[in-house]
């Protein structure tokens, strides 16, 4: 599959946006599109109308930050929105797709997923949501029914977008599962910005399109967002309901690896995560998550040290 260019970006924020979005009159006149015309558009960003046809067409070549700067601002775009315009008008015209070596996570990253023990659920994920690590209360809020074990393996390391749309036991897991379908889409499009030439995730983008509707018609929407921090209010099967805030955190010197920790909502959410926490280290070392084997460097951070949960 194809990821997104520029021009394709523009049409679907340009359809987005409606004359008196921006202060524009139309007197009552029939118009043939859902938003701006072009010739709208280029008048209030202040290029001219041939210049945006060919930007939209994929045929004007690189456009400059103030350009970028003027059609966002029309636009309407939020921060997370400006930033997939700005990937897009840097990557090539047709971009050669390449296919990255397996991730591993970074031995920082692994160090804070250590330290805090497993009171608190946790999941450390690549660029492509791919699960590179998680502790034993953070599988089992998300994924009971996965093998733990699994992220060592880069060939059965599950795969949160694909849980997300085509497997029904995480569907049935999250009550607001339609929110976060949303926003898991929206951030794999600005992931796709990021990293227009790699090959493994433009195939899971196509194998997502083309197995579940509900995705292809989420990506048909264009919608960008990062995803920082949310809710999700879960059905579990063994805790019960259970409303969880995710916070990501990320490292400066891995910025595609996410560590995603899970607070609970309320006292009931509270109660429940520590008893899925006792459950899951029951017989257990507490303190060793699942994640694939990283070399001698990472060997102290692999083992708990003195201080840590």
């Amino acid at each position: 599959m194809e990821l997104e260019s520029l021009g394709a970006y523009l049409r679907t924020r340009r359809d987005r946006v409606t004359p008196a979005d921006v202060g524009l009159r139309t007197y009552g006149t029939a118009r043939r599109v859902p938003g701006l015309r072009r010739e709208e558009l280029a008048q209030l960003a202040g290029v001219s109308v041939g210049y945006y046809t060919r930007l939209e067409q994929d045929q004007a070549g690189t456009a400059s930050p103030q350009v970028l700067g003027a059609l966002a601002r029309v636009l309407r775009l939020d921060p997370a929105e400006t930033a997939h315009l700005h990937n897009l008008a840097r990557q090539p015209a047709a971009p050669r797709l390449a296919r990255p070596r397996p991730e591993r996570p970074h031995p920082r990253v692994l160090a804070l997923l250590v330290s805090l023990g497993e009171a608190a659920p946790a999941v450390v994920l690549g660029r492509r949501g791919d699960v590179l690590a998680w502790n034993r209360t953070g599988h089992a809020l998300v994924a009971e029914h996965v093998d733990f074990d699994a992220p060592r393996d880069p060939a059965r390391r599950p795969s949160v977008p694909r849980m997300f749309f085509l497997d029904p036991h995480a569907r049935d897991l999250h009550r607001n599962w339609d929110e976060l379908a949303r926003i898991h889409v929206a951030y794999l499009r600005l992931t796709a910005g990021r990293y227009p030439t790699d090959a493994r995730l433009a195939e899971l983008i196509g194998e997502l399109a083309m197995r579940s509707g509900d995705f292809a018609a989420l990506w048909a929407r264009g919608d960008v967002a990062d995803c920082t921090v949310g809710t999700m209010r879960l059905r579990h099967p063994t805790a019960g309901e259970v409303d969880v805030d995710y916070q990501v955190w990320l490292q400066p010197d891995s910025p595609d690896h996410r560590l995603e920790v899970y607070t609970p909502v309320g006292a009931a959410s509270a109660d429940a995560l520590r008893l899925l926490s006792a459950r899951t280290t029951d017989g257990r070392e507490p303190g060793r998550p699942g994640f694939p084997p990283v070399g001698e460097e990472a060997g102290a951070y692999v083992r708990p040290r003195a201080g840590m949960a």
